[in-house]
């Protein structure tokens, strides 16, 4: 008896052993004895408030072809970016180190020359590399050496996002070696001017809670629905072209929102509208169907889950680290913090910000409080057009309205916020005795990455050249 109990004891662990080493190969499955690597489509928005998706909770619209992701993968509930603007969170997706270490750490600044990016390193592992669309973080050619792929509009501020899928037909059929190809969409970034907005009515719109409820909100609101639209047609008509080639189940299929949208509190904010992103996953190989995730993940842990999804060793230089265990099912949990940075400038005056979460608590340390924090495209009082001078005037003869402008332009030292229950961070919880212990703990941690990565804080966020 206890000669069958030892024999299934090990057949048991030898049973294991073969699946986890089975979901960390490259790629499951097995052609002629030799591991096939799976084909690679990320497809990335541009400025996406991810809570309007309705597979994450949105009431304003059914976004059918990105819920189809979810409801065929994987969906993850804590995708953070490190710095909510477009530069440095493309630089952090394609280079797998935080904005200080890539050096994009400001809005349009280059990152530093002699660093590798996914490009290389899956070139190495016999992919081929391309990219259609918003390709501005892909200089310098030396650091990006993506195959730029005709279709998708690269300027994200052009007044049309008119595309064609032949040239990127012809790159997915190419058999020589698998794919893994980045279709970066203009939508939904300003102006908001593609798409149909006549779809939405401004006055039956559910606001985010954090807004003021204005016309010029409503009215611009309904425009940049249009451009999420727009890009749930891209998602569609990509998903489509896989099938159509019979590409579509030998595809990792990821889809990734970018940071949040150009309103006030969301974009160049370390709020969750301009930090907390989507993930969706599509691999059926591995994934079981309406899955998710509450596992803590940052856009640095992309590349090098994509050079693990390749079967090539850990990348030890990297800040980022494989999620495939957790895409797996073989951990629940990946990182104890998410990190952000913000600087100002080029965009405004310098209001350097650093945050630091877990799965349920926000801190956010604002370096200079006793500064204004503005931003030209979305907090300019002179323009008329913009959404927060209507939140402002509104605020003249409002309390409410004028806490929630307030709340944008004005900050202190600390803020504190339980996400759980105060998902729009407007209760902000740092001077209640309760929660000091924590707070304390949380600030020693992110000094400690701010010091690791070279952060100096406030002496960041000045001019660059």
């Amino acid at each position: 008896m206890k000669g069958t109990v030892f024999f299934i004891n090990i057949f048991v662990l030898l049973a294991a052993i073969t699946h986890s080493f089975g979901a960390f190969s490259q790629g499951t499955n097995l052609e002629n004895g030799k591991k096939k690597q799976p084909n690679i489509l990320i497809i990335m928005a541009d400025d996406l408030d991810s809570r309007q998706l309705s597979c994450y909770g949105g009431q304003n619209m059914k976004t059918p072809n990105i819920d189809r992701i979810a409801a065929e993968g994987l969906k993850f509930n804590n995708m953070i970016a490190s710095e909510a603007m477009c530069v440095p969170t493309r630089a952090s997706l394609f280079t797998g180190l935080y904005p200080v270490r890539h050096g994009s750490y400001q809005n349009h600044k280059s990152v530093k020359s002699g660093l590798e990016s996914v490009a290389q390193y899956l070139q190495r592992a016999g992919y081929r590399v391309g990219l259609s669309g918003k390709d501005h973080m892909t200089k310098p050619r030396a650091v990006f050496p993506f195959e730029i792929i005709p279709g998708f509009e690269k300027n994200c501020v052009a007044a049309t996002d008119d595309y064609f899928l032949d040239s990127i037909a012809t790159f997915v059929e190419e058999d020589s070696a698998p794919f893994c190809l980045f279709i970066m969409s203009i939508n939904p970034h300003a102006p908001w001017t593609v798409g149909d907005a006549n779809e939405f009515n401004p006055q039956q719109l559910k606001l985010p809670a954090h807004w003021v409820d204005t016309e010029s909100t409503r009215q611009q609101f309904g425009k940049y629905l249009a451009e999420v639209r727009r890009l749930d047609n891209q998602v569609g008509d990509m998903l489509r072209l896989l099938e159509d080639k019979s590409l579509l189940d030998n595809t990792v299929v990821i889809f990734l929102g970018e940071q949040g949208p150009q309103f006030p509190g969301g974009k160049w904010t370390l709020y969750d509208n301009g930090q907390k992103s989507s993930m969706l996953i599509r691999w059926p190989e591995l994934l079981k169907p309406s899955s998710e995730t509450n596992a803590i993940v940052q856009y640095e842990d992309i590349t090098p889950t994509l050079v693990a999804i390749a079967g090539e060793s850990p990348l030890k230089t990297l800040d980022g680290k494989s999620f495939l265990p957790v895409i797996a099912g073989n951990k629940a949990k990946h990182r104890d913090f998410a990190y952000g940075i913000h600087n100002n400038f080029p965009e405004g005056p310098a209001f350097p910000i650093r945050s630091i979460r877990d799965e349920r608590f926000k801190l956010i340390v604002n370096l200079e409080p006793d500064s204004s924090y503005y931003i030209k495209y979305m907090t300019n009082l002179r323009d008329k057009n913009q959404v927060y001078t209507s939140w402002a005037e509104k605020a003249k003869t409002d309390r409410y309205a004028k806490f929630l402008t307030d709340r944008i332009s004005q900050h202190p030292e600390l803020e504190f916020y339980d996400l759980a229950n105060d998902p729009y961070e407007l209760n902000n919880l740092a001077a209640e005795s309760k929660y000091s212990n924590r707070i304390k703990r949380m600030r020693k941690e992110l000094e400690k990455w701010m010091k690791e990565q070279g952060d100096t804080g406030a002496l960041l966020d000045v001019p660059f050249k």
